[in-house]
């Protein structure tokens, strides 16, 4: 099974860059992971919000595929470390070929784009940025990929 995470537009924050890059290199030799960059709104303002999600809703449609979907959503299911990391081996097990996580924008991701959904999770009650929020579920795939495959993960 492969793990694709798509995401409207580049992460800007060189820490949490620095970050994904980290657990991206760490998920190599566990687990094949890649991050699918999408079209992100440009010059519009905060205001705009149907049009911007609207955008964004397009450019994951065309990268979205056959895969089984998990969106991202603070109405989401929540799981603790254990339960994610059985739920990434159920996914693996079961024949599953390519899971994909997305992550919405700074105004979440458009209603279409939930619907597709096989799974709606949701990371935290807390509200993070979506470019935590990015960081934050590789760290939680590497942890659940290194669980699923026997070796031990600082607690």
């Amino acid at each position: 099974m492969r793990i694709r995470i798509l995401w409207p537009g580049r992460t800007k924050t060189a820490a949490v860059r620095a970050l994904e890059d980290f657990y991206l290199k760490r998920l190599a030799g566990l687990l094949p992971c890649e991050i699918v960059v999408t079209e992100a709104s440009r010059g519009l303002d905060e205001k705009e919000t149907e049009k911007i999600l609207e955008i964004e809703a397009r450019g994951l449609e065309k990268r979205l595929k056959d895969d089984y979907i998990v969106c991202l959503s603070d109405k989401g299911r929540e799981m603790n470390s254990e339960d994610f990391g059985r739920f990434i081996e159920k996914r693996a097990v079961s024949g599953t070929k390519s899971l994909a996580f997305v992550v919405g924008g700074f105004l979440g991701l458009a209603p279409r784009i939930l619907d597709r959904a096989d799974l709606r999770m949701s990371l935290s009650k807390m509200t993070l940025s979506h470019e935590l929020c990015r960081a934050v579920l590789l760290e939680q795939i590497y942890r659940g990929a290194s669980l699923m495959k026997g070796r031990s993960y600082a607690k």
